[in-house]
């Protein structure tokens, strides 16, 4: 895939993923369904859901570690802060954005754009939370929470 198609898509998601409601019943069933579909493919990783306030979700999968913990805290700050997720934040930059890390923006301690975290929308709301996964590349960490929000989206129908 171009880096274009790539950043085409992450944008067209950033406005398709967008949710009728969000709740902790949603978190339970968006969280458990993103760590089944990474059990099925002996992926690695730690999933989050949080929102600024807390976690609602966390499971650390076989062979993930401390260290995908600490990124997915990261990665979910990123993406709660900036309302975007950190795939796409990526995305831009590489593609000759701005480098978030440059002195006075975001602490490298507190804060990390690499994909993976995708803010939860819901219609007439805005950004209520986050899912994050961590331990993939970016890009499968990114496209395994999006299918889980898929996944949620259809359910709520």
């Amino acid at each position: 895939m171009s880096d274009q198609t790539r950043l085409d898509q992450l944008e067209r998601e950033h406005v398709e993923l967008v949710l009728r409601r969000f709740d902790r019943k949603d978190a339970w069933d968006l969280g458990r369904g993103i760590a089944e579909r990474a059990l099925a493919a002996s992926a690695p990783v730690a999933v989050d859901i949080r929102t600024a306030g807390g976690v609602l979700f966390h499971a650390s999968l076989p062979g993930a570690t401390a260290d995908n913990d600490v990124w997915a805290a990261k990665k979910a700050a990123t993406a709660l802060r900036l309302e975007t997720s950190t795939a796409l934040l990526e995305e831009r930059i590489a593609q000759g954005g701005r480098d978030m890390h440059e002195p006075g923006w975001l602490d490298r301690s507190t804060y990390a754009v690499a994909g993976g975290a995708v803010p939860i929308r819901v219609a007439g709301v805005g950004v209520v939370a986050v899912a994050t996964v961590s331990g993939l590349p970016s890009a499968d960490d990114h496209d395994l929470v999006v299918e889980g929000i898929r996944g949620l989206q259809l359910l709520a129908g």
